[in-house]
């Protein structure tokens, strides 16, 4: 089983004080608009990390991390990226492979609206954690937190951080 503390859009802000959410968790999950390697850097010292860069993130970050990251987990098909789109209209650039090859797990960041929907036309589970820096529209810093075991992805928490200003 694997714990997961999945964040986005921190543009820059990491409050160490929410890292007791990534206490009772294996890994953190970034999907991108990091805005400074020193947000990877305190994460990575925390627990292990896997991010992919967003369009604010510059090319220190972009060399560090990819755009698209696609792996397995606990036996789930799962595919990060931070400008995704949401069920039923995914970005251009998603649309071909979520057609072909369609992940388990569709993971990405960039509107800042934390949401969680299964597509059944692509029998998949998408999920954008919402923002978890103070950059931006939202009213709430967001994250969220499941776990991952046998193939399954269970125990999902939706977390405020609190208010964005």
């Amino acid at each position: 089983m694997k714990r997961i503390a999945l964040l986005s859009d921190t543009h820059g802000h990491l409050d160490r004080k929410n890292f007791k959410y990534f206490e009772s968790c294996d890994e953190i999950w970034h999907a991108g608009d990091i805005g400074t390697l020193s947000v990877c850097e305190e994460l990575e010292k925390y627990k292990p990390l896997r991010a992919v860069y967003g369009n604010i993130d510059g090319q220190d970050i972009r060399i560090r991390y990819p755009k698209d990251l696609r792996f397995f987990c606990e036996g789930v098909d799962v595919w990060i990226t931070h400008i995704g789109g949401t069920p039923p209209k995914y970005n251009p650039d998603v649309s071909p492979l979520m057609r072909t090859n369609p992940p388990k797990l569709f993971i990405c960041g960039h509107s800042h609206i934390l949401r969680v929907e299964f597509d059944k036309k692509h029998d998949c589970l998408f999920m954008n954690p919402g923002a978890a820096g103070v950059h931006g529209f939202h009213k709430k810093k967001t994250l969220l937190r499941f776990s991952i075991e046998g193939g399954r992805i269970k125990d999902l928490e939706a977390i405020e951080l609190g208010s964005r200003a």
